[in-house]
């Protein structure tokens, strides 16, 4: 395989890491997480008028037509400053959702809005008794005059509480845990019986938990074909997982050097850190856990680009449980070599963790994967 950046990716990918640079050190992304939203509307505006929320969408809908690989180039690059502007939520998992199932008349009242950032999306998927199955549904939607009527709770939906659309799964037919029977709808959060509580998750992003009660829905808030919406939720999840895994990799990056660095200058019995073996050695096993991440993730966004899905579909387990492993055994050690400074919340050693802890968590953990993988 050709894991050669194009020279329109090498662009993308120096446009992002400047706005990196520029916009995303740490005192401005802990100014950005203890305000009301989460994050900057300027930023988001920039982030709009570069163009980069219409990179996955096809020309045909006014994107760029950028695919799986443009994503990551983007996401390692955000992994590296803990960006907590929505584009993962928005226009990954939102988006994702919409370019796969949406109608020419959904599209076309939807995805400009998208693409010039005045519209945010959300993806509410997750339930309480489903952990990580996105099969397992128990929120409802029945057929009710021209429309549907929507019951049910929605967990951990990223974004909600500034999406001004939300793409929902529910069961219009079907026993609980059946694939089949799995609808989409996209669902106004301001609509009468949708009641959203909003939190600032550990990694100081936003979520919410969402009810619906008795929500009417018309006809056109169907978002692809009836019982027919887990296949665009699965490919739009695996989306999710490869543009997850490569945010890690940036993030798992920033914390093996950033470790490396500080042994270099932290002296100890009248020698820097760097010059005990016991920590060469440990250091050197973090830069390899994440060498390997870096080549499995380019193995499986290629593959889900140009290959078969069973194998994609393996590559995608395969990748997030190797996620999950090294970023738990990157992040410790990074906090550990650190010593008490590791700790503090003035250090970003600290923020990189967290926020791959929540990866690691999201569409599946570790163990999750690793059993996926084995079956």
């Amino acid at each position: 395989m050709n894991f050669d950046l194009s020279e329109e990716q090498q662009m993308l990918q120096d446009s992002v890491a400047r706005f990196v640079q520029d916009n995303y050190e740490l005192d401005k992304r802990t100014e950005l997480v203890a305000s009301k939203q989460g994050f900057s509307d300027d930023n988001w505006k920039t982030i709009a008028e570069l163009g980069w929320l219409g990179m996955p969408f096809s020309e045909a809908d006014g994107g760029f037509g950028g695919n799986q690989v443009d994503t990551m180039v983007m996401m390692e690059q955000m992994g590296k400053g803990l960006v907590c502007e929505p584009f993962f939520a928005s226009i990954v998992l939102g988006g994702g959702a919409l370019k796969r199932a949406a109608n020419a008349e959904q599209k076309a009242a939807l995805l400009p809005g998208v693409i010039d950032g005045s519209r945010q999306l959300a993806l509410a998927y997750a339930e309480l008794q489903a952990r990580f199955d996105l099969h397992d549904v128990t929120t409802t939607a029945r057929a009710e005059g021209d429309g549907y009527v929507l019951n049910g709770h929605k967990s951990m939906v990223l974004n909600a509480a500034t999406a001004t659309e939300i793409v929902v799964s529910a069961r219009t037919s079907g026993g609980q845990i059946d694939e089949s029977g799995i609808s989409l709808f996209i669902v106004d959060p301001k609509a009468d019986g949708v009641k959203l509580e909003n939190f600032p998750t550990v990694d100081g992003l936003r979520a919410s938990e969402i009810s619906f009660d008795n929500v009417a829905l018309t006809a056109n808030s169907l978002l692809g074909e009836l019982d027919g919406g887990f296949a665009v939720l699965n490919a739009t999840a695996n989306d999710g997982i490869l543009a997850l895994a490569a945010e890690a990799v940036g993030a798992l990056e920033v914390l093996y050097k950033d470790t490396v660095a500080y042994t270099q200058e932290r002296e100890q019995f009248d020698h820097p850190l760097s010059d005990f073996q016991v920590l060469q050695h440990r250091m050197v096993e973090m830069f390899m856990e994440y060498e390997q991440c870096k080549s499995l993730l380019y193995r499986a966004t290629l593959e889900s680009v140009q290959g078969d899905d069973a194998t994609a579909q393996r590559n995608v387990h395969a990748l997030k449980h190797l996620i999950g492993k090294a970023g738990i055994f990157i992040g410790e050690n990074a906090v550990q070599l650190h010593g008490g400074m590791g700790m503090t919340e003035e250090l970003r050693v600290g923020h990189y963790f967290k926020r791959l802890l929540v990866i690691d968590s999201q569409f599946g953990n570790a163990d999750f994967h690793l059993q996926k993988f084995a079956a």
